[in-house]
């Protein structure tokens, strides 16, 4: 199998910016969050286990997964995501090894925002994370998705703290700056990787 190589950061910090880069380097990309939503589609197991488990007031009248009125729901109520959570994320996990086995590229790229949160971590050889400032995060995020600053607030409370992601990551890469800087300092990480790659494969 290739090199599993993690990357994440916290909400606005320019996870898919980066993984956007790897995937036009030819870098196969996995994406938990793809994940995490194919595995609560329409016709999935997972999504008959979540009605079963908080109601049918947790789909929308055409079946499928009501995301904000969940989201909302397990942020007010800590047990009710760690309910979810059972449900899910062993489908997720098995989701992701599948796909990360499949990888053709010299290296594979796991991207997800609750890597270090998660077991995912255990899945991977090294870890990439994008960091930005507090202050960045909420302007960016608020920009792109039109929360409120408390909302975007409540998101980066709820996830690991960045000192914590600083002391577990293998890799930083700070995005304060514009795109091409990010690119910038990609570039050299992953000739660095590539590397590794080739020597992990010819050993």
């Amino acid at each position: 199998m290739s090199l599993v190589i993690g990357l994440t950061g916290g909400i606005g910090s320019g996870k898919t910016a980066a993984s956007d880069w790897f995937a036009q380097q030819g870098i196969m990309v996995v994406d938990a969050d793809v994940a995490a939503r194919e595995v609560v589609a329409i016709g999935q197991p997972a999504l008959q286990q979540i009605q079963t488990q908080f109601g049918d007031w947790a789909l929308l009248p055409d079946g499928s997964l009501n995301r904000r009125a969940m989201r909302d729901y397990v942020f007010a109520h800590p047990e009710a995501r760690q309910q979810l959570e059972a449900i899910t994320h062993p489908l997720i996990r098995q989701h992701i090894i599948q796909q990360l086995q499949q990888a053709q590229s010299p290296y594979v790229l796991l991207v997800s925002p609750l890597l270090f949160e998660t077991n995912q971590h255990a899945l991977v050889e090294q870890s990439i994370l994008i960091d930005v400032p507090e202050t960045l995060q909420l302007e960016r995020a608020g920009q792109r998705d039109g929360q409120s600053p408390e909302a975007i607030q409540n998101i980066i409370n709820a996830q690991m703290s960045r000192a914590e992601r600083h002391a577990k990551a293998t890799h930083i890469i700070v995005n304060d700056q514009d795109l091409p800087h990010l690119y910038q300092a990609l570039g050299p990480l992953h000739q660095q990787l590539l590397q590794q790659a080739m020597t992990a494969r010819n050993t």
